[in-house]
């Protein structure tokens, strides 16, 4: 197995103080493994990381690389030079015409750091753009495993799309940690779950583990309905509400479907709607020929936008064309040139920003928020909530309601400003990057609540998959003083983008495009028809075998106290089991050729 690997893990431990992040973990990375990792902030996912890499030793176990492994790392934190410009930080002393002539570094540069004055000293960079540095650095080199951590943050929309096409182009492994899923669906054949010092390995992306996830929790017979309603409500938005991420195997697709035949949609929109009306009335915010100037630059121009009371909409944009300005225009924290902006009498406003407000950390978290409010009218939510009841729900349980602010993560902190925000009692949601420093599970139970949350919703970012969760509509601003309606959302934006050629900044000029990419071979039909031909015999071939499994399974709920026949069907079911197996690696080598 070490040989087959690049590295291995042999029951490995780490811990901090008493708390235990891995327990006598063992797992490898293959070559062309691409292993997204998940889990709640401060469960391990970045110690895995680091100990992955050889950056922190473990306290027990083994870790072996591949003799003459080459090992990128990504960070939380960067190691660049703050005295050295950025251009010399990512190449180093290779000259311009070499980098230019070659379509791979071009690309890197345009896309991660095409708004990056390269002349600049790195100290004098925002954190994003130092982030952006680092990463264009790493992916100069040649390596045969990136480990990544969190590379999509400060990335728009337009980045992360083409760092996943970017990833799956290179050759050799990747392991990454992110709160992206949609980035996980796009780039990961394999995904890890940190939690509780373990590691469980799924197959496929982001809607592959949740689907195993599901089907492991219904076979297992858990308890936690709560936990099981959400995992199937998710996979149910997955399946229904989004495009297909990847192909799946048609046997897949019936058993999501099984999964989740009796599952309503995620959002009631009809009772939703009648309340919101209900709470807010027919007017929220209507803006009319606006029109906002800083300076020469026009920021919007002659602009109409109308939001009704149940309206829940998704703002795309690159960085510095308007978005945030917007917002301020529309709850009239910003004067205008032109135009007018009617808000609704009964509106409340609340605005989740990028930044977190400074609170007291000497007190603790059920202290702080039981200062502000014992409950909250939550329509949608069953009338009140307790605070109590509220902090359950965002993932504060056990010692952590005692635990003083000061002591909480970026991401419970984040958590906790939600909360004060929604025991304001607000009818307008505004939520500007949302989702910074939030884990996958808390980012599920926030979309859960904004589900059945009777009020407008209005949310500016980077993370597509959120966005397409709890958007019903999408508009971008793209500098140009429109506020456009985009009907295929975040697709059409990227479209958009392409088509329009938006010139990056490199150097302070465009690098003329040198081609040396080979043409594309044709593909031959004849291999492509015989493929799907295959495709559908094997298809056949695993309904069979699906109802046999049935029978099988019939047969032994009928047998259950006759141990003999028992162990019989046991062994049918286990050479049906195989046969499976071995349909279904078939099924993938046939997909590959009939693509």
């Amino acid at each position: 197995m070490a040989a087959a690997n690049l590295v291995n893990l042999e029951a490995v431990s780490k811990g901090f103080g008493t708390r235990v992040l891995l327990d006598a973990v063992s797992l490898g990375v293959g070559r062309g493994d691409r292993i997204g990792v998940v889990g709640r902030n401060g469960d391990g996912k970045s110690t895995l990381l680091q100990v992955l890499a050889r950056r922190e030793e473990p306290d027990s176990g083994r870790i072996t690389h591949n003799r003459d492994l080459r090992l990128g790392f990504l960070g939380q934190t960067d190691e660049l030079d703050p005295d050295e410009t950025v251009l010399h930080a990512v190449l180093g002393d290779v000259e311009t015409y070499t980098w230019a002539a070659d379509p791979r570094a071009r690309s890197v540069m345009e896309h991660l750091l095409g708004e990056v004055d390269l002349e600049a000293k790195v100290g004098t960079l925002s954190g994003g753009e130092r982030r952006r540095t680092s990463l264009a650095k790493l992916l100069m080199i040649e390596v045969d495993l990136l480990v990544l951590d969190e590379p999509t943050n400060h990335l728009d929309i337009e980045a992360v799309n083409w760092l996943a096409q970017h990833v799956v182009d290179r050759a050799g492994a990747l392991v990454v940690v992110t709160h992206d899923r949609w980035f996980l669906d796009a780039v990961c054949t394999n995904t890890w779950e940190v939690q509780g010092g373990d590691i469980s390995s799924y197959e496929g992306g982001y809607a592959a583990y949740v689907l195993a996830k599901a089907e492991r929790t219904r076979s297992a017979q858990v308890s936690e309905v709560k936990r099981q309603n959400l995992l199937k409500k998710e996979l149910a938005w997955l399946r229904r509400g989004a495009p297909a991420r990847t192909s799946k195997p048609k046997f897949r697709i019936d058993a999501a479907n099984e999964l989740i035949a009796n599952e309503p949609e995620p959002r009631d929109k009809l009772a939703l709607s009648k309340l919101a009306t209900a709470r807010l009335g027919k007017d929220v915010f209507d803006a009319e020929d606006v029109s906002l100037k800083f300076g020469d630059r026009v920021m919007l121009d002659h602009v109409t936008f109308r939001l009704g009371p149940a309206d829940r909409i998704g703002l795309l944009g690159p960085n510095g064309a308007g978005k945030t300005t917007f917002l301020k225009v529309l709850t009239g924290l910003l004067p205008l040139d032109h135009g007018v902006v009617k808000q609704g009498k009964t509106v409340r406003v609340a605005n989740l920003s990028q930044h977190l407000e400074e609170i007291d950390g000497s007190v603790t978290v059920l202290d702080h928020i039981s200062a502000i409010k014992n409950t909250a009218a939550l329509a949608g939510h069953g009338g009140e909530m307790t605070s109590s009841q509220l902090l359950e729900r965002f993932g504060f349980t056990g010692d952590r309601l005692t635990t003083r602010i000061s002591d909480l993560s970026g991401g419970e902190r984040r958590r906790l400003q939600l909360l004060r925000i929604l025991l304001d009692e607000p009818n307008v949601l505004i939520l500007d990057e949302p989702t910074n420093d939030l884990d996958v599970e808390t980012l599920t139970v926030l979309e859960d609540f904004l589900d059945s949350w009777p009020g407008v919703v209005v949310t500016v970012t980077h993370d597509r998959y959120f966005l397409e969760r709890v958007s019903d509509m999408v508009y971008a601003i793209m500098g140009d003083g429109r506020v456009r309606h985009l009907p295929r959302g975040v697709d059409q934006y990227i479209e958009d983008l392409d088509a329009g050629g938006a010139t990056r900044r490199t150097e302070g000029k465009p690098v003329e495009a040198v081609d040396n990419t080979p043409a594309e071979q044709p593909v031959d039909a004849a291999v492509v028809r015989a493929a799907k031909k295959e495709l559908n015999r094997i298809e056949r071939q695993i309904a069979k075998l699906t109802e046999s499994e049935a029978k099988l399974h019939d047969q032994i709920a009928a047998n259950a106290s006759n141990y003999e026949r028992l162990a019989e069907l046991d062994a049918d079911l286990r050479k049906l089991g195989d046969e499976r197996a071995e349909l279904e690696t078939q099924w993938f080598d046939a997909a590959e050729r009939a693509e």
